[in-house]
């Protein structure tokens, strides 16, 4: 084997591993940014059911945390949101949008808590 075969050979296995590794980046951030998408969807949920809980209106707590769940693109897996409670804990799950390698998780689940204290609210700063 000469010397210019050994380094076609050395050239392609490295070529190789770059794509690889591209291929492993795209699935790292893909899941990465799927958490940030399910943290925002789960806290926007939490302050939707303590908002419900305020707010006797047609929408219970859980439907609040729902509708605010898929309007941000998860959706709702748990919520602890008693009607007058003053505090909601909520967890959503969202779907990873595209799997490379098919090592990285199909969906991240996320968890939120939210309270109001209304004495805080309107309590004058100092």
């Amino acid at each position: 084997m000469s010397d210019h075969g050994f380094a076609s050979a050395i050239m392609l296995a490295l070529l190789a591993l770059a794509g690889l590794l591209c291929l492993a980046t795209g699935d790292a951030a893909n899941v990465l940014l799927a958490r940030a998408r399910a943290q925002t969807a789960a806290d926007a949920a939490a302050l939707a059911a303590v908002a419900a809980q305020l707010d006797s209106g047609q929408e219970t707590p859980e439907e609040a945390a729902t509708r605010t769940s898929e309007a941000n693109g998860a959706d709702l897996e748990k919520c602890d949101c008693p009607a007058h409670g003053g505090r909601a804990t909520v967890t959503v799950s969202m779907a990873t949008r595209v799997r490379m390698l098919g090592v990285a998780p199909s969906r991240v689940t996320k968890r939120a808590e939210a309270s109001l204290d209304v004495g805080r609210v309107f309590e004058r700063p100092d």
